[in-house]
């Protein structure tokens, strides 16, 4: 049986007895939840299953395809059980429409320039300074991919472009590779709410790796690079800016010593290989993810993390998403248990590289050995 989101808020309104049961992976609620939801994973709610209250449990997944036969197992244990129909992208959804849109854009612009001023706009400012990120001129494609890096990233953009003495322009870039209908939806009025101008693209993505057994997420992720270029380039914008923060460049250090057998980093900035005239941005670069948590959930915002119509289904994906980069969230955060500085430490190894102690390094594709020149010195 199924319960849509504006049912399970009208009963939530009225003080009915209702309990709410998030089943999705720790990753995907780390994108956004609803609040007061219990958090058990699809795969351990057999053993996990809540107290019997005699109140109504709404299981939620992100799509409600999984959700429907948790919500039959329950019920045939008892309880008065209904899946949460459309899933977490419904409730998005049903929460957005509650909020005005002038109300949320102006909240969260605020939050940005007084209560997180010291932990994102001043990163994102030192970012944009230290690494030359925007110069007179620019028309820079803000790329939306409807997460909350990206969402925070369109609104500090269009805060630098209110007040920056340097003349550049900015156009948001929001390219549909394939959502559903609700994903999409919920872009739109987030968007809306943010009073985020985006401009929407098509392709057809999705379809044509939704049949890739091997890494179909890294060659989705190649080709939706090469449509935002293009596209962008089409918007005269000769620069495009991605969301990906500090936490995304200190594993990505790890995974290419551990995984890749390579030292190597998330670059702040990168001229295209094959787009001429083009650079991408990170405007995000030294901002933690933590702090963009707390801006999301500040404000009441919500987001969706991967917008795959395919995610709820794919094991593929969900498998690929989870197994190198979530490792490695965990394996840092072990090690700050015992050594609070070793994230500023592993940002900093890639800024301190000493080649007269690397056995081998590369250059513009020339691979260059310590034994070149060892016997000249």
């Amino acid at each position: 049986m199924e319960i849509t989101a504006s049912e399970v808020m009208k009963l939530q309104s009225e003080n009915e007895k209702i309990t709410i049961i998030d089943i999705r992976s720790e990753s995907d609620i780390a994108y956004g939840n609803i609040p007061g939801a219990m958090e058990i994973p699809e795969s351990e709610l057999v053993d996990r299953l809540p107290e019997n209250d005699n109140g109504k449990f709404v299981v939620v997944c992100q799509r409600g395809v999984i959700s429907r036969d948790a919500a039959d197992y329950m019920r045939e244990r008892g309880y008065d059980a209904y899946s949460l129909k459309g899933g977490y992208s419904t409730w998005l959804l049903a929460d957005i429409a509650k909020r005005e849109a002038s109300d949320v854009s102006a909240k969260a612009q605020k939050s940005i320039m007084k209560k997180f001023r010291k932990e994102i706009w001043t990163p994102f400012m030192k970012a944009v300074k230290d690494y030359k990120l925007v110069n007179e001129g620019d028309v820079i494609g803000v790329c939306i991919s409807g997460g909350k890096d990206s969402m925070l990233m369109a609104k500090l953009m269009g805060e630098l472009y209110k007040y920056s003495k340097v003349p550049f322009e900015v156009k948001y870039i929001v390219m549909d590779p394939g959502y559903s209908e609700a994903n999409r939806k919920v872009i739109e009025e987030n968007a809306r709410k943010l009073d985020i101008p985006v401009n929407i693209f098509e392709s057809d993505i999705f379809d044509a790796v939704f049949d890739v057994e091997k890494s179909p997420c890294y060659l989705c992720a190649r080709m939706r690079r090469g449509h935002l270029y293009s596209y962008a380039k089409s918007l005269g914008c000769n620069k495009i800016a991605l969301g990906h923060h500090y936490d995304d460049v200190i594993e990505t250090i790890l995974m290419g010593m551990l995984y890749g057998a390579q030292v190597q980093t998330m670059m702040p900035k990168l001229h295209s290989t094959n787009f001429e005239g083009m650079e991408l941005i990170r405007p995000l670069y030294l901002i933690r993810e933590d702090d963009i948590k707390r801006w999301r959930d500040y404000n009441d915002l919500h987001f969706i993390q991967c917008a795959c119509k395919f995610t709820d289904t794919c094991t593929t994906c969900n498998n690929e998403n989870r197994s190198k980069r979530v490792e490695i969230k965990e394996l840092i955060a072990s090690m700050k248990e015992y050594n609070p500085e070793v994230e500023a430490h592993i940002f900093k190894s890639v800024e301190n590289v000493s080649l007269d102690t690397v056995i081998a390094y590369k250059q513009n594709g020339v691979k260059h050995h310590f034994l070149d020149d060892y016997d000249k010195k």
